[in-house]
Parts: structure tokens; C-alpha cells; sequence
């Protein structure tokens, strides 16, 4: 669909593997960088030492909530509080289905929450659907061809 990076912000390895495995069933070839908690997703969106170029930001954002060190809604509020990456349109993909941590994330600027379903062929079509609107449908804030 893009040449562009997704990042995968998700501390499970398994969750991991079977979120990469379920975007490639559904012909999305997107390189994948993966973080495995808050400070290594904040370490990559920031760069080292200050802001990486709009030019190298990620395509779609898929954040998990649980995460270690920095929880995923302490990640996405950094996130929308600063000027140059606030735009990145992040997905909250997560097993919770709180109504606290619903809110909370949409109240953070989400762009949308999403349930992991429990089902490996539910969990296949649920990567396609996102894979679609995101990366195919959705007019990105930088633009497809940065």
C-alpha cells in the first residue's frame, strides 16, 4: 500500500509476531518498527537528542495501552502535546476494553481504539480493515508522498 513506516508499539512479543503476521496475510508490505514499551516509542518518534524530520515519521501509529516503563496513554499525550509530531494519526490496538481507558484515549487525541480480537482469523481481518482504511482510504496529515 505505502513505502511509508508503521510503528508497532507493543511490549508482547507474541502480539507482536501475530500483528506483523496479520498485516502481511492482508498484503500490507509496510516495513514495521517495532517498540517494546513507552520510552522506546517516544526515543524513536523524538530522535535522538531532538525531533526526527516529518519526512521520517511513521505513516500510522498502532499503540498498545499495557506497555512498560511508559504507558501507552502517557506516550500518545506526549505525542499530541508536541507541535511537530501531534499529528500522527495513532491507533490504540489493546485487549482492554475499560471505559475509563476508552475515554481517556480519545480525550488524548486517539484516532481511533481499537480491541484486539481474541480469534487469530477475527485478528486477520481486523489488521486488513485497518490496514485499508488507514493506508489505503485515509488522507494522511503529511501527505503520501513524504
Amino acid at each position: 500500500m505505502s513505502n511509508r513506516v508503521i510503528m508497532l508499539v507493543e511490549d508482547n512479543p507474541d502480539d507482536a509476531l501475530l500483528t506483523i503476521d496479520a498485516l502481511e496475510a492482508n498484503q500490507i508490505n509496510n516495513k514495521v518498527v517495532i517498540a517494546r514499551n513507552g520510552v522506546e516509542a517516544l526515543d524513536y518518534l523524538f530522535g535522538q537528542g531532538g525531533k526526527r524530520k516529518i519526512t521520517d515519521l511513521p505513516i500510522l501509529m498502532l499503540l498498545d495501552l499495557k506497555l512498560p516503563k511508559i504507558d501507552g496513554l502517557e506516550v500518545l499525550r506526549r505525542i499530541r502535546a508536541d507541535e511537530h509530531i501531534r499529528l500522527l494519526p495513532t491507533v490504540i490496538l489493546t485487549s482492554s476494553n475499560e471505559d475509563e481507558d476508552r475515554v481517556k484515549a480519545y480525550s488524548l487525541g486517539t484516532n481511533s481504539y481499537v480491541r484486539k480480537p481474541v480469534d487469530f482469523d477475527d485478528f486477520i481481518k481486523m489488521a486488513g480493515q485497518l490496514g485499508l482504511y488507514w493506508l489505503g482510504l485515509n488522507e494522511p496529515p503529511y501527505g503520501r508522498s513524504i
